[in-house]
This record gives C-alpha cells, sequence and structure tokens, in this order.
C-alpha cells in the first residue's frame, strides 16, 4: 500500500516521504481500517518536527485523524495508533477510540469532526463553562480549531468576536457566524475587543495560539473570565503573570484533549454523541476548504504548519470519494 512516512525529523515539506509499505498488522486490542480521509492538524507538523508530546520512533506515518471503514464495513471516525498515522491507505487504531461516523457528514467533513470539534467543546463546556449570553473570543477563528470553536460557541448561545489574520480570513470567520471579526494585521485587538463589549471584556477566551495572542487575552478578559489555553501554533510559549490574574480575578485553564481518552473515555464518547447530535440539525458542519489529493499529503501539512490555510485541509486516499 502506498503511505506518507517521515525517516527524520523536519519540516513536513522536506521530510513526509511517499513510500510502497506492507499494510499494518493490528495489535492486541486494535482494528485496521481503510482510510477514507484524513484530516491535517497542526500536531501532524509537530510529530514531522520531533516536537509533538508524542514521539513515535521513525520512520512513521503522520495523521492523527480519519474517516475509514472498517473490515465489516462500518464507516467510523478515529483517532490512529502510531507510527501508523492516516495518510496512508491502511491504518490501525484502537478499538475503544473508533467510533460511528456521523451520518449527516461526508467522509472529509467527519474527518475534520473529532479531535478539533472535541477540543472546542471540552475547553468551551467542560473547563471555561461557557454560558449563554457570555462573549466568547477566539483566537485564529479562520483556522481549523478556531473554527470549531466559533461553531460551539453559537450553538451554545454565545457571543462570538474572532480573531483573525487578514481580509480572507476576516470573510471565513464572518461567514461561520462571528458576531464581531478583528483583523489582528490591521486592527489593534485590545481596543477593538474593549469597543465591542463596552470595556468589560470576553468572559472565556480560546487561544490556541499562544505568544502576543496571549498577551492580547489577558488584556481583555473579563472580571470572572476564563483563558482556555489549547495550543502553542504561534511556536512561543507564554509564561503567565500569575499576580496579574490574581488582581483582574480570572482562571487560565489548560486544556490537553488526549488525555481524556486516558483519564475519562466515557466523556469523550458522550462528546462525540453531542458532536453527532450538532451535526445532524446542522448546528456544527466542518469548514473543509480543500480536498487535497494523496500526492499532495506532505504539502498540505506545511502549509497548515506555516499557518497560511484557513478551515480544514483532508488528505483523500486515491479513489476515494470526493
Amino acid at each position: 500500500m502506498q503511505a506518507w512516512r517521515v525517516h527524520e525529523n523536519g519540516e513536513p515539506g522536506e521530510v513526509m516521504q511517499r513510500d510502497e509499505v506492507d499494510r499494518p498488522t493490528p495489535g492486541p486490542g486494535q482494528v485496521l481500517l481503510r482510510v477514507l480521509a484524513a484530516d491535517v492538524n497542526f500536531p501532524d507538523a509537530l510529530l514531522c518536527r520531533g516536537l509533538y508530546q508524542i514521539r513515535p520512533p521513525l520512520p512513521f506515518t503522520p495523521g492523527v485523524e480519519v474517516c475509514a471503514e472498517t473490515e465489516d464495513g462500518r464507516r467510523v471516525i478515529a483517532t490512529p495508533a502510531l507510527p501508523y498515522g492516516g495518510f496512508a491507505e491502511y491504518t490501525v487504531a484502537d478499538a475503544a477510540a473508533v467510533l460511528p461516523a456521523p451520518e449527516a457528514l461526508d467522509d472529509a467533513e467527519a474527518a475534520a469532526l473529532h479531535i478539533g470539534y472535541q477540543t472546542a467543546v471540552f475547553g468551551l463546556h467542560r473547563r471555561a463553562a461557557l454560558q449563554e449570553g457570555e462573549t466568547l473570543l477566539v483566537h485564529a477563528a479562520a483556522g481549523g480549531v478556531g473554527s470549531a470553536a466559533v461553531q460551539i460557541g453559537k450553538a451554545t448561545g454565545a457571543t462570538v468576536i474572532g480573531v483573525v489574520g487578514g481580509p480572507e480570513k476576516a470573510a471565513v470567520a464572518r461567514a461561520l457566524g462571528c458576531d464581531v471579526v478583528v483583523d489582528r494585521r490591521t486592527e489593534d485587538v485590545v481596543a477593538a475587543v474593549k469597543e465591542a463589549t463596552g470595556g468589560r471584556g470576553a468572559d472565556v477566551v480560546f487561544d490556541p495560539v499562544g505568544g502576543e495572542a496571549y498577551t492580547q487575552s489577558t488584556k481583555v478578559v473579563a472580571f470572572e473570565g476564563r483563558i482556555v489555553v489549547v495550543g502553542f501554533a504561534s511556536g512561543s510559549i507564554p509564561s503567565p503573570a500569575l499576580n496579574h490574574a490574581l488582581v483582574k480575578n480570572y482562571s487560565i485553564l489548560g486544556l490537553h484533549w488526549g488525555l481524556y481518552n486516558i483519564k475519562d473515555p466515557a466523556a469523550v464518547l458522550r462528546c462525540h454523541e453531542t458532536l453527532t447530535e450538532y451535526a445532524a440539525k446542522g448546528l456544527v458542519k466542518p469548514l473543509v476548504s480543500e480536498r487535497v489529493p494523496f500526492a499532495g499529503a506532505a504539502d498540505a501539512v506545511q502549509r497548515v504548519a506555516d499557518g497560511v490555510t484557513t478551515g480544514r485541509l483532508v488528505v483523500l486516499p486515491d479513489g476515494a470519494a470526493r
């Protein structure tokens, strides 16, 4: 079968190599999956660079999120068991973590529903307890996980402010349903958010960026607000000033979604059931901006790594349905 593999760590566009390999053999408690679509995530770039919290042995196949078909014909979504990632014709996954693909979504959309949307639900509902009528600020609102947070925020009944970089991404954020869009390239984010909230600030901030975005968050978070830290796409990990959190009375909440698969898998299943219901009602629909042919997988991962994409890029194996 065909698979994209990383033989040495580095930039995705340089180190991902298309190989002919044997099909993976499932281990105990695992299942073999035929990949229908593989979503590109920022962690795929970190895996290539050797900077992710999990470092599979070389060579490995990246691709942490798929829609696939089981050997008995079920259409499912799953997080592949590394080193056999999703940018391949076949992958393997832990049987306990395989979930039914929502009927309301096609293969590419279903592949993009799992990690980003679970991150948004756990971050906004479980960690930050976002309530109807509150104001939610989403950094990188036109990106993969940011677009999911926007949709979950709107489904919750929050007013959503989206921060983006550039007019194209601003248009995407508006189409997603953001009530206010701030272009960080041409506007003062802090001033714009304060103006939009009458000086009060945002009740919840969803931050997958870090760096300067986090600094801005601390300046616009409301009294008893919550900042949810979900990643560091900027490449800069901030060092919070805890005295500032004290004097402004806000909370800093970390979210490592993958831990729930270990600590509370039942919560992951409940979240999937919620997302399936949302999808059936049209409340969420992954923004698949590009369906990438299998030959373009390395370039797609590199573009996500470079932060030049909107929504989700999904890799389709040769012959897969579009």
